[in-house]
């Protein structure tokens, strides 16, 4: 066969073939009333001839393509792991995956990415999307799962213990000696965020720790955004002591800006963060940070909606995960107390130091 640019054809197949592109035709969608032999001739030429049948023309032609799709506003560690949890979830289930990313991540067409993704993709192209953290609610003819979804958001989602996770992290500092902890949250229209930020002030809250407005820091996930913050904090004339990020990126950020400053880790600064991604383990000291486990995450939530597209799914809509703590050297007592009379020891039942 003549090799070039032009995409092989049905007709390619049942030349090679010796049959018709009607029976062509049947055998690509599985119809019926083809003999066994035909259908092992034209498979043959199929796989020979690399011909692939077109997602449009096959979703026309029947009520599903068999294709799902994963929207994210930008491909990250965060999305990686969980894009490995959804890929081990549709291994060998029938279902291929599109991924599709947002070319404009933070700029000025960026509100709004996940409903555009959506509309593009819904129906003609897959039977169902997963979209990794929504900025906002999300609205689709073909079934959705959330992965972090927007707070308030009814779609069916899958999500981490998020305020479990923070309080751990926040009661872990507080039973090292720390009481000025500074905190740099998330973006505020996701649930995630606003979940840490609860268990930030219910840990300081629970052990008699007042919540200083002065020691929060508004960032979006985006990890640059954590930069400009975690200077204000650590330039301060009373510093913190101990730094909880909403993410592990603007956690590495801290690190940066602590070693720009002149800061050791954790001898001048503790910092903790929350995700658990492979390059939390890889800094010098090695991260303290919650795992949610993102490849599970993104596991339950193929397999939610593959079951949603078939019909099938029978468990709840929303599944929260567990999340846990990973001690490494990122965390330490704080070298000495500021206010001598202000550091007495806090008891937190039930926890581990």
């Amino acid at each position: 066969m003549a090799q070039g640019s032009a995409p092989i054809t049905m007709s390619d197949v049942a030349q090679a073939a010796g049959v018709s592109t009607a029976t062509v035709s049947r055998v690509v969608n599985g119809h019926y009333g083809v003999s066994a032999s035909t259908t092992a001739r034209v498979r043959s030429a199929i796989e020979q001839l690399g011909y692939e049948s077109s997602l449009v023309a096959t979703s026309l032609r029947r009520s599903r393509t068999n294709v799902l799709g994963l929207v994210t506003h930008s491909f990250q560690s965060y999305t990686a792991e969980v894009l490995k949890g959804v890929m081990q979830a549709l291994t060998r289930s029938g279902f291929d995956l599109i991924i599709y990313a947002n070319s404009d991540v933070y700029g000025t067409y960026a509100e709004g990415w996940e409903q555009r993704h959506l509309t593009r993709l819904s129906g003609t192209l897959t039977d169902g999307c997963i979209v990794v953290t929504p900025w906002g609610d999300v609205q689709s003819q073909t079934p959705v799962v959330t992965i972090d979804p927007a707070r308030n958001s009814t779609a069916p989602s899958v999500t981490a213990d998020n305020l479990a996770g923070a309080t751990t992290a926040v009661e872990h500092l507080l039973g090292l000696g720390h009481r000025r902890i500074g905190f740099i949250a998330g973006r505020s229209s996701l649930a995630a965020a606003w979940s840490r930020e609860e268990g930030y002030r219910r840990a300081l809250t629970g052990a008699g720790v007042p919540v200083e407005p002065a020691l929060i820091g508004r960032g979006d996930f985006n990890p640059e955004s954590a930069a400009p913050l975690a200077r204000e904090l650590l330039k301060r004339a009373d510093p913190p002591t101990a730094v909880f990020a909403a993410s592990d990126g603007m956690a590495l950020e801290v690190l940066k800006v602590a070693k720009e400053l002149g800061l050791t880790v954790p001898g001048d600064l503790s910092v903790v963060g929350f995700d658990n991604i492979p390059e939390s383990a890889l800094t010098e000291s090695g991260l303290t940070t919650v795992d949610q486990s993102m490849y599970h995450l993104g596991y339950e939530a193929a397999r939610m909606l593959k079951s949603l597209v078939t019909g099938e799914w029978e468990g709840p809509r929303q599944i929260v995960l567990p999340t846990s703590l990973v001690v490494r050297g990122s965390t330490a007592p704080p070298k000495a107390p500021r206010n001598h009379n202000s550091h007495r020891a806090v008891q937190l039942p039930g926890r581990n130091a």
